[in-house]
């Protein structure tokens, strides 16, 4: 089974197909694709694209290309609601070490989901969650 969770930039990233995106991320990706395995995206990272690109830290556009993704048969994008579930995991991702609030809920939805997260996030890795990057 080749099916993961995808962080916020890295699935922007690999949908805008940059260079920011590492090899064995962009691998991982066309694996799952290959296979028919889904790609989980978190809806906390609908959210954050939304912030990032009003913040004129994405361009504009990327939250369309996401929602468009996500909404189409052919991407494998699976989103993942914020649901009880999940917050409940986000117990398990120390404040300490994951400050940031999205990251732990995109760490918690890994968690649950029982698969590898798929992030270059250091401090999400440090903190004992499966990465790959």
């Amino acid at each position: 089974m080749a099916a993961v969770v995808a962080g916020t930039h890295s699935v922007f990233w690999s949908l805008l197909q940059s260079k920011k995106l590492s090899a064995n991320a962009l691998a991982t990706f066309n694996q799952a694709t290959l296979l028919g395995d889904p790609i989980y995206v978190a809806s906390i990272s609908v959210v954050e694209t939304r912030y990032l690109e009003e913040k004129g830290k994405l361009q504009q556009g990327t939250l369309a290309r996401l929602t468009s993704a996500l909404e189409g048969n052919d991407s494998g994008l699976v989103l993942v609601p914020l649901d009880l579930s999940v917050a409940e995991a986000v117990e398990q991702i120390p404040r300490e070490a994951v400050p940031d609030m999205p990251d732990r809920i995109i760490a918690a939805t890994a968690l649950y989901l029982d698969l590898p997260l798929v992030t270059r996030d250091g401090k999400i890795k440090a903190a004992g969650i499966k990465t790959i990057w």
